[in-house]
C-alpha cells in the first residue's frame, strides 16, 4: 500500500528559514581568517555551544569557558552579548515556501535547536515565523536533537503522527532520526531545491 503524503511541514530555524553562522560575527572581531579558524575550532566549537541548546544559560556556559580560557573573554562573552550578528538574514526561498503552503492552508509548526534565552530574538527576524501554528525549542525543553525524544514531544505537541509530517531540517543526523521514525522529510542543503520537495510530497 502507498504511503499517504504529509499534512503539515514541520520545519527547523537556524539555516533552513534565516541564515545563522557563528563565523558571520568572528570574521568581524578576527580579520585573520586563519585567526577565525582557530578561535571557533579550538575556543567556541559548536561542542562548547551545544549545552545552551538543550537549557543551559549563556552565562554559566561562557563563565565555564572563560575559567579555561581568560584571555579569550571578551571574544566568548561576545557569543551572547552579539549573537544576532552570527544571523544573516532570511532564506528568501523558505519564506516564498511558507507563504504558499500558508495560503494553501497548510499546518505549519517549528523545532528547533536553540537556546531558550534566544528563541524571541530569533522569531522577530522574518514574518515566516508568524505562520508557525506552534513550536517546540530545544532549551525550553531540556532535550534537543537527533534526541528521538524531542520529536515525540513535538508531535504530541503539534497533534499529529510522524506519517502526517514532512520535516526540514539541515542537518543529516537530525534528518535520519526523524526518517527513522517515521516522518516524511528533507534534508534542506539547497534552498532551490525545496518547493520542488514540497511539491513532490503534494504540499504545493
Amino acid at each position: 500500500m502507498t504511503q499517504a503524503g504529509p499534512k503539515a511541514v514541520v520545519w527547523d530555524f537556524g539555516n533552513v528559514i534565516v541564515r545563522w553562522n557563528p563565523r558571520t560575527l568572528y570574521s568581524k572581531i578576527f580579520p585573520d581568517p586563519a585567526d577565525c579558524d582557530r578561535f571557533l575550532a579550538d575556543v567556541c566549537t559548536m561542542a562548547w555551544h551545544a549545552p545552551t541548546d538543550c537549557g543551559v544559560t549563556f552565562a554559566d556556559n561562557c563563565a565555564a569557558l572563560i575559567d579555561k580560557h581568560p584571555h579569550h573573554e571578551a571574544e566568548i562573552r561576545a557569543w551572547h552579548e552579539r549573537w544576532d550578528e552570527m544571523f544573516s538574514g532570511p532564506i528568501e526561498e523558505t519564506e516564498t515556501a511558507i507563504e504558499a503552503l500558508h495560503a494553501r492552508g497548510v499546518p505549519q509548526f517549528g523545532l528547533s535547536n536553540i537556546s531558550h534565552e534566544t528563541v524571541d530574538s530569533t522569531l522577530v527576524m522574518s514574518p515566516a515565523f508568524g505562520r508557525l501554528a506552534d513550536f517546540v525549542a530545544s532549551g525550553r525543553e531540556g532535550v534537543m536533537k537527533p534526541d528521538p525524544a524531542i520529536f515525540e514531544l513535538a508531535c504530541a505537541r503539534f497533534g499529529h503522527a510522524p506519517a502526517e509530517l514532512l520535516f526540514v531540517d539541515d542537518s543529516a543526523r537530525n534528518i535520519e532520526t526523524a526518517g527513522k521514525m517515521g516522518f516524511h522529510t528533507h534534508h534542506f542543503t539547497d534552498p532551490a531545491a525545496l518547493a520542488p520537495a514540497l511539491r513532490g510530497h503534494g504540499l504545493l
